[in-house]
């Protein structure tokens, strides 16, 4: 089967309106507004393409833990937003999705601002199944702190009746 180019809203969105920081504000508001839980960690979309999503987390108190740590089902929110985004924006339009499990491992403590970062090369190969979606969050030196790897089951959309 050949692959045919997403049709996603927010790939559209990001095309349009993700060249200035005022875009990018707007898209991840967005976006957080369609899916409310992620607006807790306040997200911010840096890259949006096929194959390839960046968003950023300030660390601010409500994502810290008790020792002053980002905690870690905010680093779960940024990895699943950007793993479904990535997955989005990037499988054939003939698909859809729905997250069904997430392993994660926590590398490090994370003291600094974040980035989830989501990269899947092979996009236009995906077909129905379960899909592992790899996300690593970075710190500011760059290092990785967290790393989720999201099951993603991909099944063909229903015909139109």
């Amino acid at each position: 089967m050949e692959y045919q180019s997403s049709k996603s809203a927010v790939l559209q969105l990001w095309k349009k309106f993700g060249g200035s920081a005022f875009g990018r504000w707007a898209v991840s508001k967005i976006v957080a507004f369609k899916a409310p839980y992620f607006r807790s960690i306040k997200p911010c979309f840096t890259q949006i393409s096929p194959g390839r999503v960046e968003v950023s987390l300030k660390k601010r108190w409500s994502v810290t833990n008790h020792i002053g740590t980002v905690h870690a089902i905010a680093m779960c929110n940024a990895a699943e937003l950007a793993g479904g985004v990535c997955l989005d924006v990037s499988l054939d339009r003939r698909f859809r999705w729905i997250p069904v499990g997430m392993e994660v491992k926590y590398l490090k403590m994370a003291k600094t601002n974040l980035k989830a970062v989501c990269e899947y090369p092979d996009f236009a190969s995906i077909e129905a199944g379960d899909v592992v979606m790899p996300v690593g969050v970075f710190d500011t030196n760059g290092e990785e702190v967290f790393h989720a790897d999201i099951t993603m089951r991909v099944s063909q959309r229903p015909t139109a009746k």
